[in-house]
């Protein structure tokens, strides 16, 4: 009995051994068969040509549709003004779309003719954006197109921040002034790529006083009545070492009246001409002999009709480092220098002052009253006649010319001087 139960456990494993071979067999020959059932898994001749009539008959139906976008996908450092351009050739385009990376939609306009698109703004700084564009060809084929690209970042470009605004109008004396927020190393790339002109055909000249302030002005003031306009064609010109420019701007102003007052500080008078006439003669007080006013041309560049002047803001404190006056509402005040000469009303000091003393920390004084409200007052009237960029001229202090960067105040150097800081 033993025996037999030997005999038959090895025959149900053989069997178990024989099907698994069948099995494996047929596994094999599963995963290793051609189409023919062999073992060559290239297609058949029949295969072949059905394929390449298949892809004959897509190629032929592709659209003749051609986008193009700007900038290229992948793109870094991209223009905020010049990206995400669309165009299309041998069609027109039937939906455009740009977006942000976090889905926000950015507005844009279809030309008539269908042939192109660009944002109706500018772009941010340092953003991802991602287009997509649709065409169709005179079939109604259609035809994609799809882009990321990434705008230039504020680490890697640079603006000007230019004086005077646009539409303004200004005195005689004004310059356009550009000041850089990032130091400018290409100086002559960057200046051929601005222009400065006026309707009164003067030449106007470029001087860079540092490397981030440019200045533009003719040989003499400018004419009354012109119109100068400045172009700024900054858009991707490099300034510095991987810095590039990203204004493409117009602005204009216009030249009002001549107004140049000449302050005497020695006869203690300010008189004021317009066209070349007198209008009006005023009695000053300038600086003190232990303060005294910068002489030379200044221009006008800020007008406040009140302000607060606090001498520990120029470098005037007394021995516990406060200011030596500290005022809160000087009336009808305009800015001549930078570093904090102004011509302003003066309500503080007696009548007699004004036309016999100097008595300022070095600033232009005219009789006032507490609040500029009094149009009779001398500051008042000479406030409300004055434009930023007026000329005002001060002699027979016994100071040095200011100097032609401490504030608009480039008309205190020669001619030749200021053609030798240009870099074009």
């Amino acid at each position: 009995m033993m025996e037999m139960r030997v005999m038959t456990e090895r025959k149900r494993r053989n069997s178990i051994a024989a099907a698994s071979a069948v099995l494996g067999g047929v596994l094999v020959l599963s995963a290793c068969s051609g189409g023919d059932g062999g073992g060559d898994s290239s297609s058949s001749p029949k295969q072949s040509a059905q394929a390449e009539a298949v892809d004959k008959a897509a190629a032929q139906d592709t659209s003749d549709a051609k986008i193009s976008i700007t900038p290229g996908n992948g793109a870094d450092n991209a223009s905020i003004n010049n990206a995400a351009k669309v165009r299309v050739t041998d069609g027109t385009l039937t939906h455009v779309s740009l977006t942000t990376a976090d889905g926000t939609a950015v507005k844009g306009t279809l030309a008539a003719d269908g042939k192109s698109w660009s944002p109706d703004g500018q772009l941010s700084r340092s953003t991802t954006y991602k287009i997509a564009a649709t065409a169709e060809d005179a079939k109604g084929r259609d035809a994609t197109e799809n882009a990321t690209f990434t705008t230039v970042s504020p680490d890697n470009s640079f603006i000007g921040n230019f004086t005077p605004e646009d539409g303004s109008t200004v005195g005689v004396g004004m310059p356009v002034s550009i000041n850089f927020d990032k130091a400018i190393s290409d100086k002559k790339d960057v200046q051929s790529h601005i222009q400065v002109s006026s309707t009164s055909g003067q030449q106007v000249v470029g001087h860079w006083f540092n490397s981030q302030r440019l200045d533009f002005r003719p040989q003499d003031y400018w004419k009354s009545g012109s119109k100068v306009t400045l172009k700024l064609n900054l858009d991707g010109v490099q300034g510095a070492d991987g810095v590039y420019g990203v204004q493409q701007k117009t602005v204009s102003f216009t030249i009002g009246r001549n107004q140049v007052s000449t302050v005497d500080a020695k006869t203690h008078t300010m008189v004021v001409q317009q066209d070349g006439k007198t209008v009006r003669t005023i009695p000053i007080s300038a600086g003190s002999p232990d303060h005294t006013t910068y002489n030379g041309q200044m221009v006008i560049s800020e007008k406040y009709k009140k302000t607060r002047m606090n001498g520990a803001t120029v470098g005037f404190t007394d021995s516990d480092g406060k200011g030596e006056y500290d005022i809160k509402d000087v009336p009808d005040a305009m800015r001549l220098t930078n570093s904090g000469t102004f011509v302003h009303g003066n309500y503080w000091g007696a009548p007699s002052v004004f036309g016999n003393s100097n008595t300022s920390h070095g600033c232009v004084g005219l009789q006032d009253v507490k609040g500029a409200k009094d149009p009779n007052m001398p500051a008042h009237w000479f406030f409300d006649h004055s434009l930023l960029g007026d000329v005002v001229i001060v002699k027979n202090s016994h100071d040095k010319t200011v100097q032609p960067d401490n504030g608009l105040n480039g008309w205190n150097m020669s001619w030749s001087d200021w053609q030798a800081g240009s870099a074009v």
